[in-house]
């Protein structure tokens, strides 16, 4: 009988203020030290937040994953993002609540459903695009962040060309700009710093946001004609178990948790593409081949998952409070300590993945060997009954940039020195903004056309 072990996993002796530095200036660094000298388990101590320990044992992730609604709480993990999303947020409710919210979004984000929008992800990408600077080094971050918005934007909010597009965006490229701050991270940051240097803006931006949102959602209910393809008017359309429509409250906070969920994250891992094809000529080339034949994405869906395997951008997997003592891998956890499956370790295991740090598509293409995602081995989108509800929506967002740039142009490092990583609120991204150059592929067989249908991202 295996005996059970009730203190938490060993991890470093430094003072939660240290360790909270470290996760925001190394955090690669950091994760890779700890699972070195630790191994597939491990405790951080940030500040203001319960123990983190960090799992990297498949079956583990697994036990985390079936465990009961009642016993760990991943919407509690994550309360850090509430003053952003708002307590509605599907992401932060937990049991019996989040599985009717999810239930209701659900059909909002079904892969046929999102694959209908993607000729509108790629006007305005082709619309972006246009204005990219050839020949010259440049930082694809921030203009993969406008890309995002502004599909956020069109494709979620329903927008359309005009003010009050123009309004919004400007509104909330604002607001999001604070979560570059290591303060973003810290439980209550925007009450306590609020009236504080340029945190003064922040309840105003926050006020405007919200007032313009509620705008739009009134605006969209007095119309009452067809829902339409976006993820508002599908919300809208929605209805409750006992028969009512979704609160203006309700709405807002799944319009916010949609921008939040799918802005940064999806611009980063594009990001993060775009660096390292940049130094993957090979692999470069074979999806260019690919996209000008225009017969299959097969090559283009593998790379796309191995992106994903090799630089998740969300590292730490959706942390769950235990709320009931639960006994995983030998060791018992008590109330209020956090399972937090870490996607960054699992990945880069060579135990699953040979060869963990090559950019390696064939991983995940059954014809040459490889074989499908794991759902507890490949976890870029967390798992379990919480697993994001928008994997489809980034991994199609993702299959449209990646097509119109690769037709287009030629993607050329600007050095062959990797980029290092950075934190961006909760997310990973290249420290050098993904700079790259690019070059008008003019003289090579290629077509500015729209390929033929994308196959849905599973």
């Amino acid at each position: 009988m295996t005996r059970r072990i009730k203190q938490l996993p060993p991890g470093p002796p430094l003072p939660a203020a240290c360790q909270s530095i470290l996760a925001w200036r190394r955090p690669t660094a950091l994760l890779e030290r700890c699972r070195e000298r630790y191994g597939r388990r491990f405790t951080l101590r940030l500040i203001g937040q319960v123990p983190f320990v960090m799992l990297c044992d498949p079956e583990e992730i697994k036990q985390v994953y079936m465990a009961a609604p009642d016993v760990l709480h991943p919407g509690e993990g994550v309360r850090v993002i509430e003053s952003i999303v708002g307590a509605n947020s599907v992401i932060l409710l937990d049991e019996d609540a989040h599985a009717e919210q999810r239930k209701l979004m659900l059909p909002a984000f079904h892969g046929e459903r999102m694959q209908r929008l993607a000729g509108v992800m790629d006007e305005l990408i082709e619309r972006e695009l246009a204005g990219w600077p050839r020949d010259r080094a440049i930082a694809l971050h921030p203009r993969l962040q406008r890309v995002t918005l502004e599909i956020i934007l069109r494709v979620v909010f329903g927008l359309q060309q005009g003010a009050q597009l123009d309004q919004l965006r400007e509104t909330l490229t604002e607001l999001l700009a604070f979560s570059e701050s290591p303060l973003s991270l810290l439980p209550f940051a925007s009450r306590v710093l609020a009236g504080h240097g340029r945190w003064a803006r922040f309840p105003l931006l926050y006020e405007s946001a919200d007032r313009q949102l509620f705008e739009l959602i009134e605006q969209r209910r007095r119309e009452h004609g067809e829902p339409g393809d976006d993820v508002l008017g599908m919300l809208l359309a929605a209805r409750h178990e006992d028969g009512s429509p979704m609160s203006a409250q309700e709405l807002r906070d799944e319009l916010m948790t949609a921008l939040v969920a799918g802005h940064e994250t999806t611009a980063s891992q594009l990001a993060w593409a775009f660096e390292r094809l940049a130094r993957e000529p090979l692999v470069t080339r074979r999806l260019t081949a690919e996209l000008d034949e225009g017969e299959s994405d097969a090559y283009l869906t593998a790379s796309i998952k191995e992106i994903l395997r090799l630089r998740p951008v969300l590292a730490e997997s959706e942390p769950r409070v235990v709320k009931r003592p639960i006994e995983i891998g030998g060791i018992e956890y008590p109330r209020g300590v956090a399972l937090v499956p870490n996607a960054y370790l699992v990945h880069r295991d060579p135990d699953i993945y040979p060869r963990p740090l090559e950019l390696r598509p064939e991983r995940f293409l059954e014809q040459e060997g490889g074989r499908t995602p794991d759902k507890y081995t490949w976890i870029p989108f967390g798992g379990g009954r919480t697993r994001c509800l928008g994997a489809s929506f980034a991994q199609l967002e993702m299959k449209v940039v990646l097509s119109a740039v690769l037709r287009s142009c030629e993607v050329l490092p600007v050095n062959q020195a990797a980029e290092r990583t950075r934190r961006r609120s909760i997310t990973l991204s290249p420290a050098g903004q993904a700079t790259v150059l690019l070059r008008d592929r003019s003289g090579t067989q290629r077509t500015r056309e729209r390929a033929p249908a994308l196959s849905s991202a599973r």
